[in-house]
């Protein structure tokens, strides 16, 4: 198995999206990118944490690409929105790539250059592409909560 990590807005939505993808083992809500260790939701939202709503996606590589992985997260949220998406507002919202390899970083900034060459979005791009830190779990109450409340997406 391999492992990635997104941060695209609210997790809720993006673990939906990347649960679904053919070839993704697990996925599990949580933190990242910032320096407080084990952090909880609540200091997480006061943006003092430094970190990111991320999902730690672990997958088969020999059924799904990273590529794949890439385009999906791509096209799950508005990457060009700097610390927000939609209503939720605050670096902890921020759109980031975390990658685990060189070629993970590789295939991220490629990514990203060829998006921004396509002409298809209207604004620069204002994703982070950096290096994996730690992942912290989020709450259990979190992990599936959409899944959990019978809900496909909260997305306005």
């Amino acid at each position: 198995m391999a492992e990635a990590m997104f941060g695209a807005g609210c997790f809720w939505s993006i673990e939906v999206t990347f649960r679904n993808t053919e070839g993704v083992v697990d996925v599990a809500v949580g933190y990242s990118g910032g320096h407080k260790d084990n952090p909880t939701y609540q200091e997480v939202c006061t943006g003092t944490t430094g970190h990111a709503e991320v999902v730690h996606v672990k997958y088969d590589p020999e059924k799904v690409s990273y590529e794949t992985l890439l385009e999906t997260f791509w096209g799950c949220h508005d990457p060009t929105q700097l610390n927000r998406q939609g209503p939720d507002i605050g670096t902890q919202y921020r759109s980031a790539i975390y990658y685990y390899t060189e070629e993970q970083r590789e295939l991220a900034e490629a990514s990203k250059k060829a998006l921004e060459a396509s002409g298809t979005l209207r604004r620069p791009i204002a994703t982070e592409i950096t290096a994996a830190t730690e992942f912290w779990r989020g709450e259990e109450y979190h992990q599936r909560y959409l899944e959990k409340r019978g809900l496909a997406t909260c997305r306005i």
